[in-house]
């Protein structure tokens, strides 16, 4: 694992997929606008194998089969983009982080998922602090989030 230099990777989000893909989503257009002029000037994308999983699930309820398959051949042809595994190191480390929220590290929010922890631990190992995403778990953690629009986070419950 080779880290990144911050100024040139923006690790994207679920939420982040998903407002660029979905032309009905409030942040579709401000999403796009962010990840253009990130690659305009140099940068490349940043996501992991987790948050694939995550985007194209809600893709496929959202949008339909045909739509996430659409996305998985955009997103699986580009040299653009970094994909980042999470394997057993980085799963040992989220799963510290997500059952201690109420413990050291301060989290409280419930709706945090176990996938925005692997994030999170991925993105600081690699030295990233901006992420494209309307999920609010983000800059609560303390990284900068585009676009700046309304909270977007998912909501999680069993049984749904």
């Amino acid at each position: 694992m080779s880290s990144l230099p911050g100024s040139r990777a923006l690790f994207v989000d679920a939420a982040g997929w998903l407002a660029m893909a979905d032309a009905a989503d409030p942040a579709h257009e401000a999403s796009r606008r962010e990840r253009d002029s990130w690659l305009e000037g140099g940068g490349i994308l940043v996501s992991t194998d987790y948050v694939i999983d995550e985007t194209l699930t809600l893709m496929r309820v959202r949008l339909g089969s045909r739509a996430a398959a659409a996305w998985w051949a955009q997103i699986d042809a580009s040299s653009r983009i970094r994909w980042e595994r999470i394997g057993a190191a980085r799963a040992e480390k989220a799963r510290m982080r997500f059952f201690d929220r109420n413990g050291s590290d301060g989290w409280t929010d419930r709706d945090l998922s176990f996938t925005d922890c692997t994030s999170f631990v991925v993105m600081q190992e690699l030295g990233l602090r901006r992420a494209l995403t309307t999920n609010r778990h983000f800059s609560q953690a303390g990284f900068k989030t585009v676009p700046r629009v309304p909270d977007r986070s998912p909501r999680y419950s069993i049984g749904e």
